[in-house]
């Protein structure tokens, strides 16, 4: 039997799905075997195939749960004078908040690039609950609090 790639080579061997006679040359080992080049090509997951309108999707999204959980960051730390632990705490629901929202808007898919992008809005979060009239003051258990809602966001949707 000739291999149906090299029609000059001679093999026993055979494709373990399609049963098509394939040399060693041709032959991909699987975890299930020995395929032919076209059984063989792997796939990745229909969760982790992002296109670029997920992640102009996921970008817009963060942008806007970003704006809205930073003014809310801000406001309940003028309400309530938080401690470091509370503030952290408040950090990581707002990771999980962005995350949650910018994996509802793209249909659960994920990914590095959500993660980076579900990050960035934490940040970008931090940064309205900076700059409204009302909002936060710098100091490092704030940034504490940002990595966690980093740790958070990027660990969720990862």
């Amino acid at each position: 039997m000739k291999c149906a790639t090299h029609p000059g080579v001679e093999t026993n061997l055979r494709c373990g799905k399609c049963d098509k006679p394939i040399c060693p040359r041709c032959m991909i080992q699987t975890p299930v075997g020995a395929r032919c080049r076209e059984c063989a090509r792997l796939y990745k997951l229909p969760t982790y195939r992002v296109s670029v309108s997920h992640y102009l999707r996921a970008a817009g999204t963060a942008i806007g749960i970003a704006a809205v959980c930073g003014m809310l960051w801000g406001l309940l730390d003028k309400v309530v004078p938080f401690f470091f632990v509370l503030n952290i705490v408040l950090g990581a629901a707002v990771g999980f908040a962005c995350t949650e929202i910018i994996g509802l808007a793209v249909n659960r898919k994920r990914g590095i690039g959500l993660a980076v992008i579900a990050g960035s809005s934490v940040i970008l979060s931090y940064l309205v609950a900076l700059l409204v009239p009302w909002g936060l003051h710098f100091s490092l258990f704030d940034l504490i609090a940002v990595g966690a809602g980093i740790f958070v966001a990027a660990s969720r949707i990862r």
